[in-house]
């Protein structure tokens, strides 16, 4: 079950800028459940957390946040309950027909995405695509009322669901006014979650991984939103093509966290150092030969720049807001690797 969020979340969601918030349904079908595998699997988040769920398992549309639950009634519930049942029985018959146009049997997958975004500047965005086995199948034009089909089988289904006009029409004002309107009404109901801010623990460590070889990773740890910029430099350089990068994974705490690496020569006499961007926090962690890591901390604050630099030894610097709008810098131990 697990698995099949990580493979809705990997096939669809993609990073929003700062101030941008969106509303997001994933469907997921599949042609041989079992082993714990619902046949069908719906899940809405607003930007990355999940609000609501729905299996061929229970049956049932819950929601997966509290503030879901405090303010939607249980009529709600019901009603989307009954809608999603109907989804499942379609998502069925559309998978099995897809199978038969391509000659496939076996393990076979379908999805659905739709959603919206509201910009950080009041413009909004609204998308809907179907993929099979991962792939884009189907991505719908909203200003033109029509598919985008990605092959002869895709072509099918374009001209049949193009011949109906009411439902093109109907699926362009979901996502252009009934998609807004239950965003920003869901932004409301969790905005003491959704609208925080929470900036990032930094921390570098090295270790010798081969002879001659040292390995840098740069961690980012307990930070909200989710949209991060991490990049290793070198004398001043991006080394794009040569880092390693983890996933921004949850960290079971409302949080989120990641990692950037790099490998280099033992003997590099070269100034190697970990950049992080996140909101209006910009943190820079200068690695020199030796074995001591370097924090410099920059944010934006009222128009302008403060400045603090600590050794990472001592710890790592967290700013947090007062009630009358100064700074204080806190002292943190660092996390466990």
């Amino acid at each position: 079950f697990i698995i099949l969020l990580h493979l809705i979340i990997r096939l669809f969601m993609k990073q929003t800028d700062t101030g941008t918030h969106s509303l997001r349904y994933f469907r997921l079908g599949v042609s041989e459940p079992g082993h714990g595998i619902p046949e069908f699997l719906s899940v809405g988040y607003v930007d990355s957390h999940p609000i609501t769920t729905y299996d061929s398992f229970s049956r049932l549309k819950e929601p997966r946040a509290p503030w879901m639950a405090e303010h939607l009634a249980p009529d709600h519930w019901e009603r989307y309950t009954q809608l999603l049942r109907g989804w499942q029985q379609t998502f069925k018959v559309e998978l099995e027909r897809l199978q038969r146009h391509y000659n496939h049997s076996g393990f076979h997958t379908y999805q659905r995405m739709i959603g919206c975004e509201l910009l950080e500047d009041g413009s909004t965005t609204g998308f809907l695509q179907y993929a099979y086995d991962g792939q884009d199948f189907l991505i719908f034009d909203k200003d033109t009322l029509s598919w985008t089909a990605v092959d002869n089988v895709a072509h099918i289904t374009k001209r049949a669901w193009e011949a109906n006009w009411h439902e093109l029409q109907y699926q362009k004002n979901w996502l252009e006014e009934e998609c807004i309107a239950w965003l920003k009404r869901f932004l409301e109901y969790g905005k003491d979650t959704l609208q925080r801010t929470e900036p990032p623990l930094v921390k570098v460590s090295r270790k010798e991984t081969f002879p001659g070889i040292t390995t840098l990773v740069c961690r980012a740890y307990g930070f909200y939103p989710p949209e991060i910029s991490m990049i290793w430099m070198k004398n001043g350089e991006e080394m794009i093509q040569e880092m390693d990068y983890g996933g921004v994974l949850p960290s079971g705490d409302g949080t989120y966290q990641t990692w950037v690496s790099v490998e280099l020569d033992s003997e590099s006499s070269d100034l190697y150092s970990c950049h992080v961007e996140h909101c209006d926090v910009q943190m820079v962690l200068q690695v020199p030969q030796g074995s001591e890591t370097t924090l410099l901390v920059i944010k934006a604050v009222s128009g302008s720049i403060v400045l603090a630099m600590v050794l990472a030894g001592v710890g790592f610097l967290a700013w947090r807001r007062k009630p009358q709008e100064k700074n204080e810098v806190i002292y943190l131990p660092a996390p466990d690797q």
